[in-house]
């Protein structure tokens, strides 16, 4: 089933995970092992990152390319194909447009769609990937709005290369969101018509980017609405589990920490003692979101379900 299809038949809000793939040479099992201990939680779709691979082109002297890859977590489309496998889980790959060609996305959309995956999710990734230059056969997608449109294009059956007899493939397509603003945004209006123009090119839902005050959110959905935009939009949930994330998750992920959050955890004697505070508020703030209606509660776990799992359970015993 696709992502939308999951939240219009939904009776109330659902809980979505996000995993990340295993370092080059690992072991799947071990992400494996983490999805089955969700299957007790029903989970209606996974989330499965992908990161940019590190690419440089050499021209050598005779006018042909060399092309160096380097990619640390290979492993999203077979991760996603074993999952739904296994579980009969719907999954949803993550493509990015940084690391990766537009020739190699369509090529990915291709095993995905032979593959029965319907979902992906578009965006930019991290900055790195293709150094410059680029050679002159190739092609990227610049922007996630770039990337949304290409898979678009797959939907009505406009593949890179004219074919008479191309199969349009129906993939539902997932976007992201900011609440803060991106980073780069020079500010929180500008970024939310430009994520407009990434639903009116042809995203079906929106996901946002972690936040720890739902009013950011609540300000967020008004705001998006007052523009025009009509999709599903799923809040993105972090548990917080350690001192150090008040450093680096605004240091990586650009969100605020709320002052009685920071100044609790900061006070706190040990870890056990971060972790439950952590799990208290995501619980607190989960359960107003579902009061909200929200459609969906989507938490970044990555590799591991021993902590979502102590703030789940008492979410479904409310719902």
């Amino acid at each position: 089933m696709k992502v939308i299809e999951h939240l219009e038949q939904a009776s109330e809000p659902l809980i979505s995970y996000e995993i990340i793939p295993p370092k080059r040479g690992g072991s799947a099992e071990q992400m494996l092992d983490v999805v089955d201990a969700l299957m007790p939680f029903d989970p209606p779709f996974i989330d499965v990152t992908s990161h940019s691979a590190e690419v440089t082109y050499e021209e050598r002297p005779d006018g042909t390319w060399k092309r160096k890859v380097k990619r640390k977590r290979p492993g999203t489309l077979g991760l996603c194909a074993a999952i739904e496998a296994r579980f009969g889980i719907d999954t949803v790959p993550h493509l990015l447009c940084n690391g990766f060609t537009r020739e190699e996305t369509e090529d990915a959309l291709i095993e995905l769609n032979y593959l029965g995956i319907d979902n992906v999710l578009a965006v930019r990734g991290d900055d790195k990937g293709y150094d410059k230059p680029i050679p002159p056969n190739r092609s990227r997608n610049e922007y996630a709005i770039d990337l949304v449109q290409q898979v678009h294009n797959m939907n009505q059956g406009e593949y890179l290369e004219n074919m008479v007899t191309a199969a349009p493939t129906d993939f539902c397509i997932g976007v992201g969101g900011y609440p803060e603003k991106h980073f780069e945004a020079p500010n929180l209006t500008w970024d939310i018509l430009n994520l407009k123009r990434k639903v009116d090119a042809g995203a079906h839902y929106i996901v946002t980017q972690m936040f720890f005050d739902n009013d950011y959110y609540f300000d967020f959905v008004e705001r998006c609405r007052d523009v025009g935009i009509t999709v599903p939009i799923i809040p993105g949930l972090k548990i917080l589990t350690k001192k150090r994330h008040l450093r680096t998750l605004p240091k990586y992920f650009h969100t605020e920490i709320p002052e009685s959050l920071a100044a609790e955890i900061e006070a706190a004697d040990d870890e056990e003692h971060v972790r439950r505070i952590g799990i208290d508020w995501a619980i607190q703030q989960s359960a107003e979101l579902m009061s909200a209606d929200v459609p969906c509660l989507h938490f970044y776990i990555m590799s591991s379900a021993d902590t979502v799992k102590h703030v789940v359970e008492p979410l479904r015993e409310m719902a």
